[in-house]
């Protein structure tokens, strides 16, 4: 039982980098009272982490583009705690590049590791959840979720792809007595934009490297600085899994929030000044008392 009386949830959350948020949620389920299974590539380095809370953690290895390893991991979190109550997709990184000139290849592997593995460890968490007739679906998506970074074209488009997911799993789920909620961070001070000071430019269409040098070096001069704070975030988010009334997303971070809301903004504002557009590609009505006009 948790200090408000409340049995203790046991959360899974992937993506356990050090100094990540899968830490920082790690940390506010334990300081909820709760359990956590938290999975990771290399998960030497959580040990230290884990020691002090006993039975209470179960660090795992995993690497969530392998799907054997996301059904052993989740078994083995559901044996160990009797079932997962919350399953927390956060594992992701986010790759540069433009749209024409992007490698293949890499674009293939950041939508392997943002979007299908995101798909594979929801997958293999779900049929316990209905079994249960309970649960949480809580995945990691961003800002760019909702509105496109110029030079983060593709993650920009894993991330909508996870919008439309969690969207649609959302109203498939909830009569089953699970519930879905989507987290959109912007900037936070992760070790996410740690990398890209030696990820250089490689791709050779001289129209598009002023762009990619001026994203690079935006990324490299933000680390470290950024305004989110990734405890108060995952602070938030677990507060919002306890209420009765959750919401279906939560922005994190005020600039994310403003450069989300000025977006959606503008985007119902050309709606409206195209609602006559829209509404006259439809068949017209019949007349009263007669047929539709030719």
């Amino acid at each position: 039982m948790t200090a408000a009386g409340t049995p203790a949830r046991t959360w899974f959350v992937t993506g356990g980098t050090p100094g990540g948020f899968g830490m920082a949620y790690a940390d506010a389920a334990l300081a909820a009272g709760d359990r956590v299974a938290l999975t990771a590539r290399r998960p030497g380095e959580l040990r230290e982490w884990a020691a002090p809370h006993g039975d209470r953690v179960l660090v795992l290895p995993l690497d969530v583009t392998d799907g054997e390893q996301v059904r052993r991991a989740v078994a083995e979190a559901e044996g160990r705690f009797g079932g997962i109550d919350v399953l927390v997709n956060n594992a992701g990184r986010g790759w540069y590049g433009s749209v024409e000139g992007m490698d293949e290849e890499a674009v293939r592997r950041m939508f392997e590791l943002n979007f299908f593995s995101v798909l594979a460890v929801t997958r293999a968490v779900l049929p316990g959840m209905r079994s249960r007739r309970r649960g949480w679906i809580v995945t990691m998506s961003s800002v760019a979720g909702l509105v496109g970074t110029a030079g983060f074209g593709f993650y920009t488009a894993a991330k909508y792809a996870v919008e439309g997911l969690t969207e649609v799993l959302r109203r498939e789920v909830a009569p089953l007595g699970i519930k879905v909620l989507t987290v959109e961070p912007g900037a936070f001070r992760t070790r996410a934009y740690a990398g890209f000071a030696g990820e250089p430019i490689e791709e050779d269409i001289p129209d598009y490297r002023p762009m990619l040098e001026s994203v690079r070096a935006a990324m490299i001069g933000q680390d470290g600085r950024q305004a989110g704070d990734p405890v108060r975030g995952a602070r938030a988010v677990v507060a919002a899994v306890g209420r009765d009334d959750p919401p279906r997303r939560i922005v994190l971070g005020g600039a994310g929030y403003d450069a989300v809301t000025a977006h959606l903004e503008a985007v119902l504002a050309e709606l409206r000044a195209q609602e006559a557009v829209a509404r006259g590609a439809d068949f017209p009505e019949p007349r009263a008392g007669g047929d539709a006009p030719a």
